[in-house]
């Protein structure tokens, strides 16, 4: 595979990514404002997109997908605010 032709499917991952993330947010908004509590609907879309991932990935995948998970979280990778 040619390094354009790789640059093109990240770039179209990438932008299926935000695409995907926008729903996501949009589904977050309607929970909240139909009453759902905001970590009510963050756990429950942990457990929707884990099933979804061992079902596409298997276990051991995704388990070693989630052991680098603390790193990223320390890291900052997940907040919206600035880090200091």
């Amino acid at each position: 595979m040619t390094h354009s032709r790789t640059s093109a499917l990240d770039e179209a991952v990438a932008e299926q990514h935000l695409a995907a993330l926008a729903f996501v947010t949009e589904a977050y908004a309607e929970a909240i404002l139909a009453g759902i509590g905001s970590a009510s609907f963050a756990h429950a879309a942990l457990s929707a997109a884990l099933r979804e991932l061992v079902a596409t990935h298997g276990e051991e995948r995704v388990a070693n997908f989630v052991e680098r998970l603390p790193k990223r979280l320390r890291d900052g990778e997940f907040s919206c605010r600035a880090r200091h």
